[in-house]
């Protein structure tokens, strides 16, 4: 499994901290934070951030993230679209093979789980072209929150397979895939060729409907059930893609290599179990 730091984790270091930081605790790679990613760009070139991968000695994994593809407007879309256009380009431009895209809210108006599907193969085949053409796959992520149209992996898996597209994925989140009330039988029900990235994190003993990012804790010191999810990846066969992606406030504010380092010892903990 390559193991990758997400810079959710440390967002207040800038892209170049996270780099050196993941590479300073062993990681293979890291998950690019969008805004990070521009700011790095106003002033260097997408050259300079590929030798700063190079320098040590690790790769991007994706940019995270096009935020709430789905049930937008028709302004909203075509932001949407050139967002995916602008993002794809870049990730050709530094090799970076994935990015996150995510499902939109519900709408005001309920909607059927059928028009949740239909809408998020339309937006996701849009997308697909558009990352076609730079050679960049798209890895969909569903979301645990209740107001997210895609709240388990069986629809977002139904979803992605209605799509079929090679470059068209999936991410598990175990913090979404805990509070959306998905289950280890879907995790067995999965082609792994289907799925991109694992999002590895854990989460405060508190009931589901009260779990929020900024509950998420390092891998192994919370109450996921990590042990039965990565055992269950590894029987369908996934060995790809892990990266610690945490949103939690109190953690940015500890010194990024620091933090980078507990991260990779505590994933590596859990990997070894």
């Amino acid at each position: 499994m390559k193991l990758s730091l997400n810079g959710a984790t440390t967002m207040k270091a800038d892209l170049a901290t996270d780099i050196a930081a993941a590479g300073a605790a062993g990681f293979d790679g890291v998950e690019i934070w969008a805004p990070k990613l521009r700011s790095f760009l106003k002033d260097r070139s997408t050259s300079d951030l590929k030798k700063l991968f190079a320098e040590h000695t690790v790769q991007p994994l994706s940019i995270n993230s096009i935020e709430h593809i789905t049930f937008r407007d028709a302004d909203s879309y075509a932001r949407i679209k050139n967002e995916c256009e602008e993002l794809c380009a870049l990730s050709e431009a530094i090799k970076c093979p994935y990015i996150v895209v995510v499902p939109g809210k519900l709408p005001a108006n309920s909607v059927t789980s059928s028009e949740v599907i239909e809408e998020s193969v339309r937006v996701l085949r849009d997308l697909a072209s558009i990352a076609e053409r730079h050679g960049v796959a798209l890895a969909f992520e569903f979301l645990g929150q209740k107001d997210c149209t895609v709240q388990t992996l069986a629809l977002a898996d139904e979803i992605v397979q209605n799509v079929n597209r090679r470059n068209i994925g999936l991410v598990i989140d175990s913090f979404h895939f805990y509070t959306g009330g998905s289950t280890i039988k879907m995790i067995e029900s999965l082609n792994p060729k289907r799925l991109f990235i694992f999002h590895v994190d854990d989460a405060e003993d508190l009931p589901r409907g009260q779990l929020t990012d900024a509950h998420r804790l390092l891998p192994g010191l919370g109450i996921l059930p990590l042990k039965e999810i990565i055992g269950t990846l590894r029987q369908i066969g996934y060995d790809a893609n892990a990266s610690v992606e945490i949103f939690r406030p109190e953690y940015w504010e500890r010194d990024p290599f620091e933090l980078a380092r507990a991260a990779k010892a505590a994933v590596d903990s859990c990997f070894s179990q």
